[in-house]
């Protein structure tokens, strides 16, 4: 199989500083160590002594000595990569969230290769002894195959799901729409057909989740970039509604003091938008247009006209 770029790059990267640390080392051993054949280090060894810092006159490139006859490769000059990559704490923690994270994510990615990651990072940053990057999602890997099944054929799922406000387990059919990550959390966002509407559930909270033979209808809205000929919206979202803004493309996004983001958007679907700004309770209010901020506007008020007219 080809070498992407960038693992080269990172045999690039990693190559300086352990020359340097082994003096002397010859073509073939140094390329037993990398895992290349010799006459693929070699040619890293000419690209090499072609990089430096900017301007990339004679003193601002590295430079290596390894065309002598006895082979040895020496270090002469290895500007700014004289030692291994290092980590900070913070950065080391949020790779191993990510990594964490990614592992969830329904897909055909290399598992084993993203718990050896973490692994080894784990070691290296002495998680666990004096600090610890804990993501609380404890997803069943079966539920998030599942999932990802249904989502990838466009069918429902039946789950067995636990509530989070009533201390109950019910069976629900969703017609699954997205996955989310907000705050360590994974959720999915679907049509629940025994509540008649789109629902977000929380998928550490599923107990099983097997994939029916029905097909998911059109009701599922799919967030997706925003179209050239859409039409702009000004909003306001509040932090209590801010994981959204994860499957939006924005544009201009200021924060404010209270943690709230103004940005636009362009959508293709009015009506979309205007079930989204409802369904969050006041944590995403429309700015402009007016007419759109008028129609949610009415909309909620004609809500609550229903639901204080059910408990007359």
């Amino acid at each position: 199989m080809a070498e992407t770029a960038s693992s080269r790059l990172s045999r690039l990267l990693a190559m300086v500083p352990w020359l340097q640390q082994h003096p002397g080392v010859s073509v073939q051993q140094a390329a037993d160590h990398f895992g290349v054949p010799a006459a693929d280090f070699e040619r890293d060894l000419w690209l090499t002594i072609c990089c430096g810092l900017p301007g990339h006159g004679p003193d601002q490139l590295i430079d290596i000595q390894f065309w002598d006859e006895d082979g040895a490769i020496n270090v002469l000059d290895p500007q700014t990569l004289d030692r291994p990559l290092r980590l900070s704490g913070s950065e080391a923690m949020s790779l191993l969230v990510g990594l964490r994270l990614l592992a969830q994510v329904p897909g055909d990615h290399d598992r084993s290769a993203l718990a050896s990651v973490t692994a080894k990072l784990e070691e290296a940053a002495d998680v666990g002894h004096g600090g610890a990057a804990v993501v609380h999602d404890e997803v069943d890997s079966d539920v998030m195959k599942a999932i990802g099944e249904a989502i990838a054929q466009e069918r429902a799922v039946h789950v067995v799901y636990a509530g989070a406000t009533r201390d109950e387990v019910t069976e629900r059919v969703i017609e699954p729409g997205q996955f989310l990550h907000h705050s360590g959390h994974t959720y999915l966002v679907g049509w629940c057909r025994e509540a008649g509407a789109e629902r977000t559930f929380r998928v550490d909270r599923m107990r099983s989740a097997q994939v029916l033979d029905d097909n998911s209808s059109t009701r599922v809205h799919r967030p997706s970039p925003a179209p050239s000929h859409g039409e702009s919206v000004r909003l306001r979202v509040a932090p209590a509604a801010r994981w959204l803004l994860e499957s939006w493309d924005l544009d201009d996004g200021q924060e404010g003091v209270d943690g709230a983001i103004e940005a636009t958007i362009t959508v293709a679907d009015r009506d979309w938008l205007a079930r989204i700004a409802l369904g969050q309770g006041g944590s995403v209010e429309i700015l402009e247009p007016e007419d759109l901020r008028i129609q949610v506007r009415d909309a909620a008020r004609a809500a609550l006209v229903g639901l204080t007219d059910g408990h007359a």
